[in-house]
């Protein structure tokens, strides 16, 4: 199907980009903070079993897993609010304009930051209110790594200003967190872009853990955000983007 924007441009939403990783129950998938491999298995009552491979007449199966660690995840304030807010609340639009940045990461001391510095020298759209971050090096390890105990790349918390003040709402990263693994319980970069507690933005989102493939050139795109419908702070998502063409 053809979208068009304005009378020269338009979307195919035949030709999708999907960012998302899929949720996989084996010992080589995703995984951070300290969580095992996800767990999908048939329910079994008495006689009853939910796999068609063992007998059964349905597949029927239980998933245990975490958002924050084993998929890619959108989430909303109340991931660090004593109240509690769902992110399906919050996120009632689901088209933005967007705009995707690669980095490779500055490295200071042990750790690699994206900076302010680096956000700078790009320039952002005006009207970009999704900001998509991919970290380079980039390769599909992405989709399969266990994090926890790594010290992954993230982002500088003066970035949360900045991107409030250009008007951005949402930031998708490549990364299981936007802030440090281990940071006291600091979250900076979480309380900053939420302006947490002294001005609550319960609307803005931060998606992490998606993978953008790298024959995907940085530049202004169409996202949508496809969400599970979790009354939780976080959900399982499916961030897709399209190409902007032109007549």
């Amino acid at each position: 199907m053809i979208l068009h924007l304005n009378e020269t441009d338009f979307i195919n939403t035949g030709k999708p980009i999907d960012l998302s990783i899929e949720l996989r129950a084996e010992e080589d998938s995703l995984k951070a903070w300290g969580q095992g491999s996800p767990i999908i298995a048939p329910v079994r009552d008495g006689n009853f079993i939910g796999s068609v491979a063992e007998g059964g007449v349905v597949n029927f199966k239980n998933i245990s897993f975490n958002p924050h660690a084993h998929i890619t995840h959108t989430e909303c304030c109340g991931h660090i609010t004593e109240a509690f807010h769902s992110i399906n609340d919050g996120l009632k639009q689901f088209f933005f304009n967007a705009q995707l940045i690669s980095f490779v990461p500055d490295q200071q001391n042990e750790d690699e930051v994206i900076t302010l510095e680096q956000l700078k020298s790009v320039h952002l759209n005006k009207d970009v209110e999704a900001l998509i971050i991919r970290t380079i090096p980039n390769s599909d390890q992405k989709i399969t790594r266990a994090y926890t105990g790594t010290n992954p790349p993230y982002l500088d918390a003066k970035i949360a200003t900045y991107l409030i003040a250009h008007g951005i709402e949402h930031v998708l990263v490549d990364l299981p967190s936007v802030d440090r693994e281990q940071d006291n319980g600091a979250l900076a970069f979480h309380h900053a872009f939420w302006e947490v507690p002294k001005a609550t933005n319960m609307k803005r989102t931060i998606t992490e853990f998606i993978y953008v493939p790298n024959n995907i050139l940085d530049g202004l795109f169409i996202l949508e955000l496809q969400m599970s419908s979790f009354r939780n702070d976080a959900c399982p998502s499916r961030p897709v983007l399209y190409s902007i063409e032109r007549n």
